[in-house]
């Protein structure tokens, strides 16, 4: 990955005004970091502003959302795009995951403050308040229906609930410590989930029953992954008989984020291993590319791309900087990634630049979702911020 560029976080207002100013910089891994200055030389009829670069970096196009820059001496170049929107009002706290439903019209978002809520993705307007686990909550996510939400929590309990009428349908019991992620199979009938307690349990919906513990690793599993295999891969043959209750488990990867530094991949329904892959540090998240190709984000700032076909040595480390990796989304031919310095990035195959999602201050960004063209990240700062993107 080229030398990452940042900016300061509001440069979309300072550059709003007339000899406005905004901050930039290079940070070319092992070199020292270049600084420049952008200043707006006034505003256009169209609303857009006159923007120039100081030297060593250049404005390749400016919109009222968006700002292209190089740094052609370390071929460095970025878009930056400001929010759309930003919802401040949902949460009064962090808001530390979120999802929006598969129809785009809902979002479901979770809070150091205790709630969970349901609300309009268009304007950020409450819908619906979740109300039932016991401390904090740390994932939710629609299925994909998008009429019902899946939630895991501190008090090591797993709930669905109706997007509809706010009623808790399921509750699933059998943790010994907090559930920190989720993953759903196929339509749904089937869902994973992994905990601090170490294990990662596959779930039977309409039974609310366990079916089985995937995976007992001694260590807290911190992100989970579900993917479609491809049948050059091995996944090998389960011991029992699966359970009828089983739906959709065969021919899927299940991939585990773990905090013991270990990245690894079984058999969904043959519970046999794939691989175990040896990071630097603990792994936080994880997320199929592809049914061979998928990534792994670390706490210190690693995101491993790995081939399940031979995973002994990564196909590529990016790295861009020490924060911690702490959310990864496949997204068109590439992949979103967001860290705990507040920044956040869309990397696409056919794209000689990044993308950066900008407006976090150095506040972590927990989690991002995807409805067509609109992304929505969820940060420590309290705010849920909509970005449009209008040209990929």
């Amino acid at each position: 990955m080229a030398a990452p560029l940042r900016i300061q976080s509001d440069w979309a207002q300072a550059l709003r005004k007339d000899e406005g100013e905004a901050w930039l910089s290079c940070h070319p891994p092992g070199k020292p970091t270049l600084y420049g200055t952008l200043t707006c030389q006034g505003i256009g009829q169209d609303g857009i502003p006159e923007v120039t670069a100081s030297e060593g970096f250049i404005v390749n196009e400016i919109n009222k959302k968006s700002l292209h820059i190089s740094c052609p001496k370390e071929n460095a170049s970025s878009k930056f795009l400001a929010p759309f929107t930003t919802f401040p009002r949902i949460h009064a706290k962090s808001v530390t995951c979120l999802d929006i439903s598969s129809g785009g019209g809902l979002g479901v978002s979770s809070s150091t403050d205790g709630s969970m809520k349901i609300w309009q993705a268009s304007n950020g307007e409450l819908r619906r308040v979740l109300e039932g686990h016991v401390f904090d909550v740390n994932c939710c996510r629609f299925f994909p229906s998008g009429l019902v939400v899946l939630s895991g929590g501190m008090d090591a309990q797993l709930k669905i609930w109706s997007a509809e009428d706010a009623s808790c349908v399921v509750t699933f019991k059998g943790h010994k410590g907090g559930v920190l992620d989720t993953a759903i199979v196929d339509r749904g009938r089937n869902v994973v989930s992994c905990s601090r307690d170490g294990t990662a349990r596959l779930w039977d919906c309409g039974r609310s029953a366990c079916l089985g513990v995937i995976a007992d690793c001694g260590s807290s599993i911190n992100g989970v992954a579900v993917g479609a295999a491809d049948n050059s891969i091995n996944l090998g043959s389960p011991e029992q008989i699966p359970s009828e209750r089983e739906v959709g488990t065969e021919s899927k990867m299940l991939l585990l984020a773990r905090e013991d530094k270990k990245l690894q991949c079984l058999g969904l329904q043959s519970r046999q291993p794939v691989f175990l892959f040896i990071g630097s540090d603990a792994f936080n998240c994880c997320t199929f590319l592809s049914g061979f190709v998928l990534l792994a984000g670390t706490q210190d700032g690693n995101i491993y791309q790995l081939d399940v076909r031979s995973p002994r040595v990564p196909v590529q480390v990016m790295h861009r900087s020490g924060a911690p990796v702490l959310s990864l989304l496949s997204f068109r031919d590439g992949f979103i990634a967001s860290q705990g310095d507040g920044s956040c990035f869309i990397v696409q195959q056919d794209l000689d630049y990044v993308i950066e999602l900008t407006g976090a201050d150095c506040d972590p960004v927990y989690k991002v979702a995807t409805w067509e063209k609109q992304i929505y990240t969820c940060c420590r700062d309290g705010l849920v911020r909509r970005y449009q993107l209008c040209d990929l």
